[in-house]
């Protein structure tokens, strides 16, 4: 391993650039606050902060970019259903695959020209968030071929993802798995770089992850009881957050926040 490898500084070449673009990992184990939901002062301490992309960066922080790439968030439906009504997946019938959890549309990645479509409006997003001044992309949903109805599948999610993090890196951005511990090593050798992952703890899963990434991995939990059983067998070698479900600020009533 090299000396820069083992800080979590990544140089590579841009792909079509003789120029090396360089992006760095999230510190391991520092301490972390999941702010997707709204943004808002981190509490003290916190080193590292994921912001939705439309938020602005927290100064002074390693910020992460949320980008909802698989699925639309549920405010924006109607600009996929005017913009590009092709890419919302739908079933034999006409119909809209929708994850009915969270309301939003699945997101069409079933061939390579949707895929394509679809990379340039999500890398249009990622410039958005390098030039915020955001270290790292978080692309959720990637498992959504799993709420496909069988019209997607996790080669369709791994294709896209490799046109996406190369060129978050050429952005000088490091690029995350979030979830979906079925991809073992193919998120990593789609070039993503770490994990943020939900519940780990609860399901069982964290090992599942470190055995991809090693220590680059960052857990939320959103139960006192997983979190307290996430941060006994990793709190000293991983990122670990207990957050209320809807990820809400301060003051909201629901607001929860621990760090260990």
């Amino acid at each position: 391993m090299t000396l820069l490898a083992a800080v979590g500084t990544v140089i590579g070449l841009g792909m079509g650039n003789a120029d090396a673009a360089t992006y760095t990992l999230p510190p391991a184990n520092a301490q972390f606050d999941y702010q997707i939901g709204a943004a808002y002062a981190p509490p003290s301490g916190v080193k590292v902060v994921s912001r939705d992309r439309t938020a602005t960066p927290a100064a002074g922080l390693y910020n992460i970019c949320y980008v909802n790439v698989f699925q639309t968030q549920p405010g924006e439906i109607a600009w996929w259903q005017a913009n590009h009504d092709d890419l919302l997946l739908k079933d034999g019938s006409g119909k809209y695959v929708v994850d009915s959890a969270w309301g939003e549309n699945l997101i069409d990645v079933s061939t390579p020209a949707k895929r394509t479509a679809v990379a340039a409006i999500v890398n249009g997003w990622i410039d958005g968030c390098a030039a915020k001044g955001f270290k790292a992309v978080e692309p959720d949903n990637i498992d959504s071929y799993e709420r496909s109805k069988g019209l997607l599948t996790k080669a369709n999610a791994v294709a896209l993802l490799k046109l996406l993090a190369p060129h978050a890196h050429d952005k000088g951005l490091a690029i995350a798995q979030k979830n979906t511990t079925d991809l073992g090593s193919a998120g990593k050798n789609a070039g993503l770089d770490f994990a943020v992952a939900e519940e780990c703890g609860r399901y069982n899963e964290c090992g599942d992850y470190t055995d991809v990434y090693g220590s680059h991995v960052i857990v939320i939990e959103y139960t006192k009881n997983a979190f307290t059983k996430a941060c006994n067998s990793y709190g000293s070698t991983l990122s670990i957050v207990l957050r209320d479900v809807d990820v809400t600020a301060p003051g909201s009533g629901s607001y929860k926040y621990d760090a260990c």
